[in-house]
């Protein structure tokens, strides 16, 4: 419950009006601080709905498949430049961010992970870090504006960001497979 109430709080925060108009007012914090706070917030949620509702968990995501696809879709539509330009032209598609990242992504992400095995773990660490390359080259390379909101200079630096984090997803991803996990076995030894 406690988690709950911390994204709820998180949730109404990041509503307020003058975080909204500063969050989308840098095109790196609207796309790598805003979103995944968003998605942070239905994480936050998960065990709170699960408890609540977990016939509608177990059936609809028992393997963890539909839900990791679910977060997969949500979060390379966020990565389109045009939504995000409509997220801050149209208000209702910056309402459909503020639904769809928590409920659509945040959640699924939360319930689906413990769920998937370790080929399903690596194969979306996989699609990360290629959908990561993919936005880095398109904001770095393209010498024109993409985004309406944002000028040139701030793309080329979303575009410089999305490659660290493609880095950091693939030293994370390469150490994880030599790297036992042994937290996991302790808790299960005691």
């Amino acid at each position: 419950m406690k988690q709950a109430i911390y994204g709820l709080v998180l949730y109404l925060f990041l509503m307020l009006s003058p975080v909204i108009t500063l969050s989308e007012s840098i095109m790196v914090v609207h796309m790598h601080m805003q979103i995944p706070l968003l998605v942070i917030v239905g994480m936050l949620f998960t065990p709170y709905l699960k408890d609540r509702f977990p016939n509608v968990f177990e059936n609809w995501n028992y393997n963890g498949i539909p839900g990791i696809m679910l977060f997969m879709i949500i979060v390379i539509y966020w990565m389109i430049p045009r939504a995000m330009d409509e997220a801050l032209a149209i208000s209702t598609i910056e309402i459909f961010k503020f639904i769809s990242l928590p409920f659509l992504a945040g959640i699924p992400l939360r319930d689906s992970w413990s769920k998937l095995n370790t080929l399903g773990k690596n194969i979306i660490f996989i699609c990360l870090i290629l959908i990561s390359s993919a936005m880095a080259w398109l904001y770095i390379a393209i010498p024109t504006q993409i985004c309406n909101n944002y000028l040139i200079v701030e793309q080329k630096a979303l575009g410089w960001t999305f490659l660290l984090i493609g880095l950091c997803l693939f030293i994370y991803f390469v150490q994880s497979l030599f790297i036992k996990d042994y937290s996991l076995e302790e808790s299960e030894n005691e």
